[in-house]
């Protein structure tokens, strides 16, 4: 075995990137309090090329320099708006016939290794505050919940791991 060379991964260019189809899942990040977490989000939307992320209530926004110390130019590529108000934009996400999913521990949480994509639907991902998760109204609002079954004495995981863990899982179930 050999590593490969940077130039032999076939990276993709900004206009590439933006013309390429997207898979159709987005992320909703909801009060995410640290810059790393978000850059990081936005370096796994573009490794699956998730079509867009919602930037909500406190969390932050590009350009910002600790963003893109982990983004590496996620930020350039994958497609953002900030809003004020998560409720709003779950809402507004579903009048256009999105699937929206908390990705949260609740009463009657499908376990991510049980949640079944349907492949004709478009999927937006809740991601909530790193201390509260997703707020009990937005819960509320939601569709449904996923859960990552967690078997340790800890029952909660870094938002950008949670991500990276539930996007590689439905991108793996839309596409292979």
């Amino acid at each position: 075995m050999r590593k490969l060379e940077n130039s032999e991964l076939e990276r993709k260019s900004i206009e590439d990137f933006k013309e390429a189809p997207k898979t159709p899942i987005i992320i909703i990040l909801d009060d995410i309090r640290s810059l790393h977490n978000i850059g990081s989000v936005f370096r796994t939307a573009d490794a699956f090329l998730i079509e867009k992320i919602y930037l909500c209530g406190i969390t932050a926004t590009p350009p910002n320099k600790e963003i893109h110390k982990t983004a590496l130019g996620a930020t350039e590529t994958v497609a953002w708006e900030h809003h004020k108000d998560v409720l709003e934009v779950i809402e507004n996400l579903q009048k256009d016939k999105v699937t929206v999913l908390a990705i949260e521990q609740v009463q009657s949480a499908v376990l991510l290794q049980d949640f079944e994509v349907d492949t004709t639907k478009k999927y937006a991902l809740v991601f909530g505050n790193e201390v509260f998760g997703v707020s009990q109204k937005a819960v509320e609002l939601c569709d449904g919940c996923i859960e990552i079954p967690q078997l340790g004495t800890k029952h909660s995981l870094n938002i950008s791991v949670s991500a990276g863990i539930v996007i590689w899982d439905l991108f793996a179930k839309m596409k292979f």
